[in-house]
């Protein structure tokens, strides 16, 4: 299969590396061997695997040629090419894909090798890094293209930055976010800023497990806490691995929180709004319409930058639903499953719709906006 081929679909893909070393983090994994990684990452999930084979990072070609004798999947080389026979070598190793990274070529020179890579059968993931390189990318055409959170020369990462050339990307091409993604929040932040694929190499080659770590990367449902007003019920709800920490700023809710409290790296903050969204930061927002009589209308719309990202389907307060979960289960696209969602049930609800996120507030609260540790801890663990 081609590496095009591979990272195209409906879910979030992953692009697993092999990286002995790192020139910003030293070594990684110095024993780490190409072949039973390759079919680790097989087996967890991945649409392809990345090997560095540049001897900077510790790698070789030998890696590519033993990688490819453990897995069907396709194969990146990585590396810093520059001539068609950098090329040839990495197809005649077994790779399905090269990359080029437009900082060290100009654009004749790219466009060169994206014609040798066609020619060999090779898809080309081409790396940029800039706004400048993203549209020169485009200009020639490249069909993957690979946003690179980290600075070459300075080797910092920069996410934010990340994100907002994923979102600039045409969405014709496949985008694929690279580097400093280290836990489901951060992949799930590139996936709702448009891209197709995340490419992970350290935080795969530090874990114990890199395959387990690698599904855990790409696990859904995403778990969010609701109704969070206080730093310490924050605290918990990340310590027990949720993804998303929702801040309801709706002004009749019993559950409104001061403001959209700090959040760590490994989750995601919503502001939970009710007619309009106001101007509190956050990464996203869950709008509500208003209802007669109520504080909220039944379901809502999950939104990155103003723009619908996912379908929030909730029960009806206070009320029977026999249908709810059939009528989750039959909407299209991104489902974020909430309404009366607890420890006891949220296993049999995502068995059932296979959710993108759940959501859960009033069920694991001691009363209105103060959570039950206990009860965070056990939803999150069913959840998962």
């Amino acid at each position: 299969m081609r590496l095009e081929d591979a990272l195209r679909g409906d879910r979030l893909a992953a692009v697993a590396e092999v990286k002995r070393r790192s020139p910003s983090a030293g070594d990684l994994r110095p024993d780490a061997d190409p072949a039973s990684l390759a079919a680790d990452y097989e087996r967890a999930g991945a649409a392809a695997v990345s090997i560095l084979v540049d001897e900077r990072f510790g790698g070789a070609w030998d890696d590519l040629r033993a990688a490819r004798s453990a897995t069907r999947l396709p194969l990146l080389a990585k590396g810093f090419f520059s001539t068609e026979e950098h090329l040839r070598a990495a197809r005649e190793a077994g790779a399905e894909a090269a990359l080029l990274i437009l900082r060290d070529l100009d654009d004749p020179t790219a466009r060169q090798l994206l014609e040798a890579a066609t020619a060999l059968g090779l898809d080309a993931l081409v790396e940029v890094h800039d706004r400048d390189e993203l549209e020169r990318a485009v200009r020639l055409d490249a069909r993957l293209i690979g946003v690179n959170a980290r600075d070459l020369v300075t080797f910092h990462v920069d996410r934010a930055a990340q994100l907002e050339l994923v979102t600039r990307a045409p969405g014709d091409k496949v985008i694929v976010a690279e580097s400093g993604i280290e836990s489901r929040a951060q992949g799930a932040a590139a996936e709702l800023a448009g891209a197709d694929a995340i490419l992970v190499g350290s935080a795969l080659m530090r874990a114990t497990d890199p395959g387990a770590k690698l599904a855990e990367l790409l696990s859904r449902p995403l778990v969010k806490v609701c109704g969070l007003t206080r730093e310490d019920d924050v605290a918990v709800a990340a310590e027990a691995g949720a993804d998303l920490a929702g801040f309801v700023l709706a002004e009749k809710s019993p559950r409104r929180a001061p403001e959209v409290l700090p959040v760590p790296e490994t989750m995601l903050s919503v502001a939970v709004y009710v007619g309009e969204p106001g101007g509190d930061a956050a990464d996203l927002v869950q709008l509500y319409a208003h209802e007669e009589g109520k504080v909220r209308g039944r379901d809502g719309a999950l939104l990155r930058d103003g723009q619908e990202v996912a379908r929030v389907l909730d029960l009806p307060w206070q009320a029977e639903d026999p249908n709810h979960l059939e009528r989750a289960r039959a909407v299209d696209g991104r489902v974020m499953l909430a309404g009366g969602l607890g420890p006891e049930n949220v296993r049999a609800a995502i068995d059932a719709v296979h959710p993108w996120a759940v959501d859960a507030s009033s069920s694991l609260e001691h009363e209105p906006g103060v959570k039950d540790h206990a009860r965070v801890r056990a939803y999150v663990e069913a959840a998962r």
